[in-house]
């Protein structure tokens, strides 16, 4: 369960703030101060694969255990990400060099794989997992030195320096599996300025590694755990047979730097890692494309509108107007409620649920409230804000039902509290038990499913009645115009109109706006990157608003114009339309960039997306319902009707 709910699942003067990430921290995250050979904890956090998607716990390996495993308490947010936080055996001393140390060397003898046991590690490099450790709660990187050349001319080669989150448990070499047992550790601290007479104190800003693979016979040993490397490239690699037991020495080695990097702005090399200049170049062209397009739609609809306005309300000639175009014909129809009035109005208050819950964690992640140096903060929000955010969604539910002339409230406002929410639960409960049975650490644990639903029932539903109960009770829409008591027939309509021509015609200039920053995102979530640019995030969520509600109020004013006033299920079927270019983007995404080819990830991966295409679909669907609603009670408010 853990990649898919990094998924998570979303003015401009603050923009150009945003830049700078590392200026901003959650309240409470302060720097810890380090004195002369105090210990730096080394503690684990999980083993990635992006082939598999199934984080498993540090343990679940043989690597080396301390005399006490200790597991530090998560938020729900780690708990769900699949975080198992804990500590090892490396003893990391501040600014203390050490040259090469034996891990759980016991009487200077090599540590013995089992046969199970080396198949299992064998299994998980050539699964290409990832091993991930913090110290002072920064995380692991392996540093990547890519030399490019310019014109063609070898010779004028630049270094460009990257990093890996976490490093590489092992590698494979002609059918033939190594392990990384030896781990050079590099850690980087900012000395503090103090006043004479003070002590210096040091802060960690950086935390490489450099693993290497070094057999059982190229490592020299004596008695008090420290050990030798070999020199140049004389040594071989560690080689894990499967179906052997192996033997080997997990050693390490610690080295300190000095660094001008403050602690403020540690977390910059993780979060530069994606090409900044990629974000700017789409986000003006969403811009533009956007903007420019919209300002043509809506020219042309209000010229439009403002010419039928005009000959719609001259007293003279009205029978000859009548005949000239056909949104006028349905105005006693355009307001006559539509089928399941009550799961319409539970689908949109979810919508308004889902949005309100989005603005705000991407506005705040935008100021940098939500760093990831505070482990799960983002996830835990998102999980809180939209079980809070239940009142509004409730409220606008409440409202539209009582429009639609439902009546029975209660039970409208257990759909809307149950409906979407339950359908999540159920996917992920199914998806959830297929990571049970893998004994991966991305299982949720019972207590934390039963923790969840005590906040759905106990947090949510409670709200969501509220909000429906002000919200039935508040003054109905007021709608411009009566409803006739028998149905206009709707004649024929021409193929455009069909409703997933639409669909694939609304839904392609929202996901234009986006598809570059989806990306992104999914690289976030399932190849283990950070995502920190929120900034360009809410300027695309904001694209995103202003291009499906112009979409959804061009495809509504075509509709009427064709005389058929059944648009409330289609304006929001129609205005979701982009969550359809959001799967086909993702099965695209799967076959070109993920590695994935076992049954349950993939089935993981297409049930998370899944939700996020639900999700997505709930979202927009919303924001066009709502923008064409306020479009034709304006318009049919606009004309004199007889």
């Amino acid at each position: 369960m853990a990649a898919a709910m990094d998924w998570l699942p979303w003015s401009l003067l603050l923009l150009s703030l945003t830049c700078d990430t590392g200026a901003f921290y959650v309240p409470g995250v302060a720097p810890i101060n380090f004195h002369q050979n105090d210990p730096v904890e080394i503690k684990a956090v999980k083993l990635t694969s992006s082939r598999t998607q199934l984080p498993y716990e540090y343990y679940s390996l043989p690597f080396c255990q301390p005399s006490k495993i200790t597991y530090k308490a998560e938020n729900l947010g780690e708990v769900l990400r699949g975080d198992r936080i804990v500590n090892t055996p490396f003893q990391v001393l501040m600014n203390s060099e050490k040259k090469c140390e034996v891990l759980c060397s016991q009487s200077n003898k090599p540590v013995t794989l089992t046969v199970e046991q080396s198949r299992l590690v064998a299994e998980r490099i050539s699964e290409d997992y990832y091993v991930h450790l913090i110290a002072d709660n920064l995380p692991v990187a392996t540093r990547l030195e890519l030399y490019s050349s310019r014109d063609g001319d070898d010779k004028k080669k630049e270094k460009d320096v990257q990093f890996e989150h976490g490093y590489r448990l092992g590698f494979t070499d002609v059918n033939k599996i190594y392990l990384h047992n030896h781990l050079s550790f590099i850690l980087y601290y900012h000395r503090e300025d103090l006043e004479e007479d003070q002590e210096h104190t040091y802060r960690v800003v950086r935390f490489e590694v450099i693993p290497q693979s070094i057999r059982l016979e190229d490592l020299k040993t004596d008695e008090k755990s420290s050990c030798t490397l070999p020199e140049g490239t004389n040594s071989s690699p560690q080689e894990i047979d499967p179906t052997k037991a192996n033997q080997l020495y997990f050693t390490y080695s610690v080295h300190w730097e000095e660094s001008d990097i403050k602690w403020a702005s540690r977390w910059d090399t993780y979060l530069t890692m994606s090409d900044v200049q990629i974000h700017w170049f789409s986000i003006i062209n969403s811009v533009v494309v956007v903007f420019f397009l919209s300002g043509i739609l809506s020219m042309i609809i209000i010229r439009t509108l403002r010419k039928d306005i005009a000959n719609y309300n001259k007293e003279d000639d009205i029978e000859d107007t009548m005949e000239e175009s056909g949104w006028k014909l349905v105005h006693g129809d355009v307001f006559r409620p539509p089928q399941y009035p009550m799961i319409l109005s539970s689908l949109l208050g979810s919508g308004i649920q889902l949005f309100c819950m989005i603005l705000i964690v991407i506005f705040v992640a935008m100021l940098g409230m939500l760093s990831p140096s505070s482990r799960g903060a983002l996830m835990t929000t998102a999980c809180f804000l939209f079980m809070f955010m239940g009142v509004f969604g409730g409220f606008s539910a409440g409202r539209l039902y009582r429009t639609l002339k439902g009546h029975r409230w209660k039970k409208g406002a257990f759909c809307t509290a149950t409906l979407y929410p339950g359908v999540v639960f159920g996917i992920c409960f199914v998806l959830n038990c297929f990571i049970w049975g893998k004994h991966s650490s991305g299982a949720v644990p019972f207590p934390t499913m039963v923790a969840l639903l005590c906040m759905w029932f106990g947090i949510s539903l409670p709200l969501v009645y509220l909000g429906y109960y002000f919200g039935f009770r508040k003054q109905p829409y007021d709608n411009p115009v009566r409803t006739n008591q028998i149905p206009r027939q709707i004649p024929e309509q021409r193929w455009y109109m069909n409703r997933f021509v639409g669909i694939l015609m609304a839904g392609i200039l929202p996901f234009g706006a986006m598809f570059i920053e989806l990306f992104f995102i999914f690289s976030a979530i399932w190849e283990n990157q950070f995502y920190y640019l929120f900034g360009f995030l809410f300027l695309v969520f904001i694209i995103l608003v202003v291009s499906c509600s112009q979409i959804s109020i061009v495809m509504v004013y075509f509709q009427l114009c064709a005389e058929d006033y059944r648009w409330w299920w289609r304006n929001f079927l129609v205005s979701g339309g982009s969550a359809f270019y959001v799967l086909v983007y993702a099965i695209f995404y799967f076959v070109n960039k993920l590695d994935i080819v076992e049954f349950i990830p993939s089935l993981l991966y297409f049930g998370y997306t899944a939700l996020m295409v639900l999700s997505f679909w709930l979202l927009t669907g919303t924001i066009g319902f709502y923008a064409a609603y306020m479009f034709v009670r304006k318009i049919y408010a606009a004309v004199k009707i007889d």
